[in-house]
């Protein structure tokens, strides 16, 4: 077999109430498809790709899915992709996916028929030009890594025929906000139609969500994108809701919807923005396990003046469609200017014009109307003379800085813009960059823009990270104008000069970037560090700052105890045992990693060069990042076969291991360690499952009593009732299915739905179905059931085991275990269900009632019944010795209850009970009749035995 993996870099740098209720319900709706059916979906698609499918002899894309979870800004994303060979011969299949620049590749898996290959995180070593040739028989060209902030990530396979490949990639990234908002983006370029293609973005932000926008899909190169001019709306089939702090948006577009919007199955970029409630303070402060992560972001401050002076490339490589774009996009900054601002322009080629010499002139409507004809009257003529056009803007910003009073607060930049590299004057990189910091002298900052492929991206790059400013690179193509606005844009409006974020010497280490030279509206600042003394009851922090009106002094001290509240962890993406390495810490490393490569990127010296790689090969290597100096090796894992098919899946009660579901407001249970993954957990006989068939557990009897309820489909059956003491009630809704074939029953029922309601110490409640869980504490949580996780929030503890069963504790005395079945492939009389095990009763009250807890803390006797009806009473010794006997009698607070001895299955996957069956709905053996157990609605309390209250 073949294998090859290569990576292109293009080195860029009220609970509770209805509206509440419904939100939930819309979250939480069933999206997964039926995959069986894709083959029927494939029979409609248009004639015209039916021809170019069967045309089509590689392997086929059955399966394209993308999953994140975005915590506080820093997002997981998971891509799965499944590719089958269907031929007769083995054939090439190649996985591409275009991943952000920012972001960092944190695991990849393969899967190749009964083989799975891992990746390994590396140092990567000294290249060797003989040993890369053979290695790669087709290298990337330089542009396929670099396109917009995006890099090229692929694997080449070959599949033997008849098989299929799966590949798993994994990659993180930090958000950053411009203009007002974290844009998250999905690159969705299969390359062909994909029967199951799903994204999945979960979003969580305990500050609380604002302005979720979903736009159409942007695509710059393909005009075929199906975005219709002047369209906002999502992309077909996106599904979108949120609450206050959590969000879900999932796209799953059809075979036949691809095929509208692009039929050769690039479909373009999906993006989703949004933005976080925030106010002028010291920002958000976020702590868990000894590290931070401090987002700042103040809102509703008048901008600063700023002196800016323009720096266009006119040579005559920008004849066409840049300079005319280029044209368009300073028409309309010129236009944004504000009445406080001074502004100047100079286009350089082999000449450097300057539009007003030896000054900076005031934005007035005249100087406005000249500088646009200044602009229109530019030609593309000549060379490019990079040097010599910033040297004049530096010493004209210089001299105007110098020799005017202006405002003391006011922000300098320059803004640069070229499409080539040095080709007059000086050519040489290492003394532009050295003659531009010299002239900058770090009086104010330099921001450079370069357009299409012949940029020198490292030098552009450079020059403005040394300079303070940022570096944007666009593609010449149709939206290079907007580009060049929105970047003008992100950095047009100044609201705060020399901001400093301090901490205590004594209480913070290893803490990233703390100065900034400049704050601009809807742009964040963001610093991590680590926590010296963890036992310390806060953290004091300060932020000092000035604006157009004065200088600023932020104080707080953030309290150290808020990890409930951040701790979240088990994200999708970290399913490779990364799931104990908590978001806060994973931010921070990411930082300090990206701190790391732009320091040595602006340093000259080869030592701190070598010792910068380094620390940062050191530090992505502890938390298994692909950076430019580790590597992804591919290693096997060996053989692994199928699990066996079955008809139904019984659930097993295996522990919850370390995975922990990413909640906001909730914390995972500390000491977790990895052998409970091989615990099972305990479980009484005490139960309700299947149709359903109710037991109860006698320990100090040594038996057990068990009976059936007959419901309606809708009956809720009322489980347990306590209320008043304990604050517990738990109700289980019933669901119909058809009954067997030649069976006594019209109907078959199963529990759909169990809802745990809790009301001391708090209110809260759960509401678990087969598919999912409803986790409501005052702030709202949607969980999945087919993910493993643990969920802590003050004294209720809910442990899920993926497909399997749900684990809810209560005060750590009262434990409730739900056991999930699933049907693979179900029968007319079998429905996906529930059953519900009391596994600790210690903290239910000795008044506690409903079907089962009216049991839990009393005794039941069993008595013979002899021919003359005297009854005799039985001793445990003598119980055997009754098994046969039809007329056995149970005493029940003095009610006399005929039953048989029976064997009945319990769903834990492994027991059997044998049990005294109480018939007719357990008539005389519970209290009342079962109809007195029948609940109005899930959230139906029931104070005392028979009246009905609500939560």
């Amino acid at each position: 077999m073949i294998l090859w993996l290569w990576l292109c870099w293009g080195f860029s740098t009220s609970a509770g109430q209805p509206d509440s209720e419904l939100m939930a319900r819309y979250l939480e709706e069933e999206l997964l498809a039926d995959y069986s059916i894709m083959e029927q979906v494939a029979r409609r698609v248009p004639r015209q790709a039916k021809f170019l499918q069967r045309l089509e002899t590689r392997p086929r894309m059955s399966e394209f899915t993308v999953k994140s979870t975005i915590i506080s800004r820093y997002a997981f994303t998971t891509v799965s992709c499944t590719m089958v060979n269907s031929g007769s011969e083995a054939r090439e299949a190649v996985f591409e996916m275009q991943i952000p620049a920012a972001a960092f590749i944190s695991n990849f898996t393969m899967s190749i028929g009964n083989k799975t290959y891992y990746g390994e995180v590396t140092g990567k070593e000294k290249k060797n030009s003989s040993d890369d040739k053979a290695r790669h028989k087709k290298p990337p060209s330089p542009t396929d890594g670099r396109e917009n902030g995006y890099e090229t990530f692929k694997a080449s396979v070959f599949i033997p025929r008849k098989m299929q490949a799966r590949f798993l990639l994994h990659y993180e990234e930090l958000l950053q906000r411009r203009l007002g908002k974290y844009e998250y983006t999905v690159s969705i370029r299969p390359q062909q139609l994909v029967g199951r293609l799903r994204v999945e973005v979960n979003i969580l932000e305990n500050s609380g969500i604002v302005s979720l926008e979903v736009p159409p899909l942007r695509n710059s190169k393909h005009k075929g994108s199906g975005k219709v001019e002047g369209d906002v709306s999502p992309p077909p089939s996106t599904v979108v809701g949120h609450t206050k702090t959590l969000a879900k948006v999932t796209f799953s577009p059809s075979v036949v919807e691809q095929t509208r919007i692009a039929r050769n199955g690039i479909l373009g970029d999906f993006i989703i923005r949004y933005d976080v409630n925030r106010e002028l303070s010291v920002g958000d402060v976020q702590i868990l396990n000894g590290y931070f992560v401090h987002y700042f972001a103040p809102t509703d401050l008048p901008p600063l003046p700023k002196n800016v002076v323009f720096v266009l490339d006119s040579s005559a490589s920008m004849v066409g469609t840049k300079l005319k774009q280029t044209k368009e996009a300073l028409f309309t900054i010129l236009q944004d200017l504000r009445p406080e601002d001074h502004f100047n322009i100079i286009g350089f080629s082999n000449r450097i014009k300057v539009w007003q010499q030896d000054r900076l002139v005031p934005v007035t409507p005249n100087n406005i109307r000249d500088a646009k004809k200044y602009i229109h009257n530019m030609s593309p003529t000549g060379g490019t003379n990079i040097n010599g056009a910033l040297q004049t803007g530096a010493k004209l910003l210089n001299d105007y800085i110098a020799q005017n009073d202006i405002d003391a607060r006011s922000v300098s930049l320059i803004i640069f813009l070229t499409d080539g590299r040095p080709t007059v004057g000086e050519t040489q990189s290492s003394k532009i960059l050295s003659n531009t910091k010299d002239a900058i002298h770090d009086k104010f900052c330099l921001f450079t823009i370069g357009i299409g492929n012949d940029v020198d991206h490292k030098l552009l790059e450079r020059m403005a990270l040394e300079n303070c400013g940022m570096m944007r690179h666009f593609q010449e193509d149709e939206d290079a104008a907007s580009h060049l606005k929105g970047f003008y844009d992100e950095i047009g409006t100044p609201l705060l000069s020399d901001i400093r974020v301090d901490y205590p010497e004594d209480s913070v280490e290893q803490v990233t970037q703390n100065f900034f030279p400049n704050y601009f509206n809807g742009s964040e600042i963001i610093i991590a560090g680590k926590l010296i003394n963890r036992t310390s009851d806060s953290l004091h922090v300060e932020v000092t700052a000035s604006n157009s009106k004065k200088y600023i002094l932020l104080k707080t001290d953030v309290a150290i105890d808020q990890t409930n509240r951040n701790d979240i962890r088990g994200v999708p993406g970290l399913e490779d045992g990364k799931g104990d390495k908590n978001y806060i810490e994973r931010a921070w490393s990411y930082l300090t990693i990206k701190e790391l490569l732009n320091s040595r990127l602006k340093t000259d010296d080869n030592r701190e060069k070598d010792y910068l790689m380094e620390k940062a090969k050191s530090m992505a290597l502890t938390y298994n990042f692909v950076t430019p100096f580790t590597v992804l090796k591919m290693r096997e894992a060996g053989v692994h076969s199928e699990p066996p098919q079955e008809e139904f899946i019984s659930p097993s009660t295996d522990g919850i291991g370390e995975k922990l579901q990413s909640l906001q407001g909730h914390k995972a249970p500390p000491g977790i360690r990895r052998q409970q993954d091989k615990q099972r957990i305990k479980i009484s006989k005490t139960s309700a499952d299947g149709d359903p068939h109710f037991v109860i557990d006698f320990p100090s009897s040594k038996f057990s009593v068990c009976f059936n309820i007959d419901g309606e489909p809708g009956d809720i059956l009322r489980l347990v009732s306590d209320h008043k003491e304990s604050g517990v009630t738990v109700n289980g809704q019933l669901i119909g299915a058809p009954a067997p074939p030649n069976g006594h029953k019209k109907h078959r029922t199963y529990f759909s739905t169990i809802t745990i309601l809790i009301n001391k110490p708090a209110r809260s409640y759960l509401e678990i179905t087969p598919k999912r869980i409803i986790l409501d504490d005052g702030e709202r949580l949607l969980l999945s059931c087919g993910r493993s996780a643990v969920v802590r929030s003050n004294s209720l503890e809910v442990s899920i085991s993926a497909n399997s069963n749900v684990t809810v504790t209560i005060r750590d005395t009262i434990s409730f275990v739900i056991l999930i079945h699933h049907y693979k492939k179900p029968a007319p009389y079998q429905r996906n269900h529930l059953g519900f095990y009391i596994s600790n009763s210690k903290g239910l009250s000795s008044d506690s009632h409903g079907l089962l807890g009216q049991f839990l803390n009393h005794e039941v006797k069993l008595l013979q019944e002899s021919l003359n009806t005297s009854h005799q009473q039985v001793g445990q010794n003598q119980t055997e010795a009754l098994k046969p006997n039809p007329t056995n009698t149970l005493k029940v607070k003095g009610r006399l209850v005929p039953v048989v001895w029976k064997q009945r299955r319990i769903y834990n996957g492994q027991q059997e009970v044998e049990c005294w069956f109480a018939k007719n709905n357990a008539d005389k053996l519970i209290d009342g009749s079962y109809k007195d157990y029948l609940a109005s609605h899930p959230f139906d309390i029931g104070t005392s035995f028979g009246p009905i209250n609500s939560l």
